[in-house]
């Protein structure tokens, strides 16, 4: 089934996300319904309070990222690229401060360069209860980061220097009120 995403503005987007069990209600089909809202929305990762849910879960596809012609040498790190992170925490960010032009489901049309570190260590459980150590260094690090973000209550437009906030605020307040138009199912904030 495919979710509402919620946009820019929802104070979910906010909100501190808390840690589940095994046993939380419906997980797979959740995990399910989440590839198939973000699949459908042609984005690369969507985070649960990005469809209305305070849990420390997120998904991530980088298939796409295969079919770039930048990425062809390091193609292979990306094809069938598919997780899930349950209760993540990383470990390390480390490494330069890279630039990387990213974009958000919840702030549709908006896209601007933000510096991360080019590597991170991240500790999770996937969707089979698997506890996982895991190092990254190139875009889907990038992309964790992102999505962890969002567990942390963070959006990209967080880590934007005052001036490029400013010139975005106007497009931000247009989220926020709905005035905008997107091909995919989102909620705004009331």
């Amino acid at each position: 089934m495919i979710l509402p995403i919620y946009a820019y503005g929802d104070p979910i987007l906010r909100k501190e996300t808390i840690e589940i069990d095994k046993n939380y209600p419906d997980l797979p089909q959740l995990i399910k319904n989440m590839f198939e809202t973000m699949h459908s929305a042609n984005g690369v990762g969507l985070a649960a309070p990005q469809i209305g849910l305070n849990i420390r879960l997120f998904i991530i596809d980088a298939t796409p990222f295969s079919e770039y012609e930048e990425y062809e040498a390091i193609k292979d790190r990306f094809v069938n690229f598919r997780r899930v992170f349950i209760n993540a925490k990383i470990l390390k960010r480390e490494g330069e401060l890279m630039k990387f032009n990213e974009g958000c489901l919840s702030i549709p049309e908006i896209h601007e360069d933000v510096k991360r570190p080019e590597s991170i260590t991240i500790e999770y459980y996937d969707e089979n209860w698997n506890k996982c150590t895991e190092t990254y260094d190139d875009v889907r690090a990038r992309v964790i980061q992102h999505e962890y973000d969002h567990i942390e209550g963070i959006l990209f437009t967080d880590l934007l220097s005052p001036l490029k906030k400013k010139l975005i605020n106007r497009r931000l307040t247009d989220i926020t009120k709905g005035n905008i138009k997107v091909g995919y199912k989102m909620k705004f904030p009331k």
